[in-house]
């Protein structure tokens, strides 16, 4: 039988975090110090592993691909906390008022490469999961604390752990992207897309006998820019969003025209959005006269991690939601309330997660809740509330319960 959620249970886990706010904080602050960048999180990866099997996990190792896999339990449900634990990259060293790894604390935030996106949501997962089963919260539950890598393909990482290793199907997730403390229930989706314009190279002394591949994308670039007041838009979810996010160019020298040109589109898709009907909109903006020299492709994922492990998977990421009215969106709620927390109505990411794998491809329920505000994301001002990667500790305790 669940243990019944009283005054008295509430106390505990609050006065338990407290008496490990200061390893909660050490924790943090020496994960943020192991660099993670290009999904290398093996070292970081190791470290969480120490703290792992000090707080007495069943089952502490790597997984194929080379996240790591902590478990508490046999029971027949499977909960999944899930926290991606690369980053992107630290770009201009010099626009850092400090170290982006060793970070600093200020005003009680922790200002750190990853602090925000998403470290700041292992040390409260970790310690977390170990303080509800030391209180019994995890009878009938197989938990996981699911360290991974998400930067460069949302939900490659969860598809191995339901279908590759270690196989298995949880029946719910938690998604620690900052969220502010309060309870995120979707976002928009994405397809993503490159446009290659093949030309004819000349030297550039005698450009008219060349056919730039440039100049063929200028019209769709500006059709691009332009078309996204005609994208879909959703209640909940929002407008869709159209970027032309980078441009490759094959030339012979800077003295040539030329003879290819590639642009790359981020497209993001609210619901009600078709990724071919998106793809569509894309290739209908190429110019008639051009159609025989431009293409429009998905792009698809099959870069090996740092282990070797290749999944190949298309850049495809489904939108998803789930209604305020659904019972993990209510317990999370609940748990909020239970724990003090101030009345926050849910939200939404504006930025995609592994929610696209978990809910949006495989249909297995999930709700996001972590500290940090992801506005401070793959910024130098990336950083988290001490306080807050402290409290969430106790929301990730007591959920399991309330399910």
């Amino acid at each position: 039988m669940p243990q019944p959620v009283t005054s008295s249970l509430i106390q505990q886990i609050q006065t338990t975090v407290a008496t490990q706010r200061a390893s909660i904080i050490r924790f943090m602050r020496e994960i943020c110090a192991i660099p993670s960048m290009d999904s290398q999180i093996g070292p970081v990866g190791e470290r969480i592993a120490v703290e792992m099997r000090q707080l007495a996990y069943d089952e502490v190792r790597f997984d194929k691909m080379g996240n790591i896999l902590g478990r508490i339990g046999n029971g027949p449900r499977v909960i999944v906390y899930d926290s991606h634990i690369d980053t992107v990259g630290i770009g201009d060293r010099s626009a850092w008022g400090w170290d982006p790894f060793e970070g600093k604390v200020e005003a009680g935030l922790l200002y750190a490469r990853g602090a925000c996106d998403e470290k700041g949501s292992t040390p409260g997962m970790v310690y977390g999961l170990a303080l509800a089963r030391d209180l019994g919260l995890l009878d009938g539950w197989t938990a996981y604390y699911f360290g991974n890598m998400e930067e460069w393909c949302d939900g490659i990482a969860p598809n191995s752990f339901v279908e590759v290793d270690p196989k298995v199907r949880p029946a719910i997730v938690v998604i620690g992207e900052p969220t502010r403390l309060q309870v995120y229930r979707g976002h928009k989706g994405r397809v993503e897309m490159k446009v290659t314009a093949k030309g004819r190279s000349a030297h550039a002394a005698s450009n008219q006998v060349g056919d730039n591949a440039i100049y063929k994308l200028l019209p769709m670039i500006a059709g691009i820019r332009d078309l996204e007041p005609y994208l879909g838009d959703h209640e909940f979810l929002g407008h869709g969003k159209i970027t032309v996010s980078d441009l490759q160019v094959q030339t012979p020298s800077i003295n040539a025209v030329p003879d290819e040109a590639t642009i790359f589109i981020d497209r993001r898709l609210t619901f009600g959005e078709d990724k071919n009907a998106a793809i569509e909109q894309v290739r209908a903006l190429i110019p008639p006269l051009d159609r025989a020299s431009i293409t429009v492709e998905e792009l698809f994922y099959a870069e090996p991690s740092y282990t070797g492990f290749v999944l190949p998977v298309d850049k495809y990421f489904p939108a998803w939601a789930y209604e305020e009215t659904h019972p993990l969106v209510q317990a999370g709620q609940q748990v909020r309330q239970l724990i003090g927390l101030p009345a926050a109505p849910t939200g939404k990411w504006d930025f995609s997660t592994n929610g696209t794998y978990w809910a949006g491809k495989a249909g297995i329920p999930a709700i996001g809740f972590g500290p940090g505000d992801e506005i401070t994301a793959h910024t130098v001002h990336d950083s988290v509330s001490l306080d807050d990667v402290v409290k969430a500790t106790e929301f990730y305790a007591l959920l399991p319960v309330l399910l």
